[in-house]
């Protein structure tokens, strides 16, 4: 198996192999439109450094983890999401609908968000 069979999605969206719409980014996180939007915005933010997910994260990751939060504030400005609200969301797990094992945000707003979800 090559060094990229490996590779999730996100990797190779990070490592620019794939094309995305990329709306932010810094050194330690990379956010981009989803291909397949719940909302009329739909970004996901990930980590450029894999953790699997949540529940495999560690003490040293705190630091990342905070970062993610930030940027999907940044996010949310950039996009004009403030005044009318958003959500961020984590599926962590098959039952929660992960379908990438690399950790990651998902900010939808731009339309009314109905509680409970799912």
């Amino acid at each position: 198996m090559s060094k990229d069979e490996g590779m999730t999605i996100f990797e190779k969206i990070i490592r620019r192999e794939i094309p995305a719409e990329i709306v932010w980014e810094d050194d330690d996180v990379l956010a981009f439109r989803d291909v397949n939007p719940q909302a009329p915005v739909h970004v996901l933010i990930v980590p450029k450094r894999v953790i699997a997910r949540l529940g495999e994260a560690k003490e040293e990751d705190g630091p990342l983890l905070g970062k993610l939060l930030l940027a999907a504030g940044k996010v949310a400005e950039k996009l004009d999401l403030l005044k009318s609200g958003y959500r961020v969301v984590v599926n962590s797990g098959p039952d929660a609908g992960e379908s990438v094992p690399h950790l990651h945000l998902h900010v939808l707003g731009k339309r009314a968000l109905a509680w409970p979800p799912g």
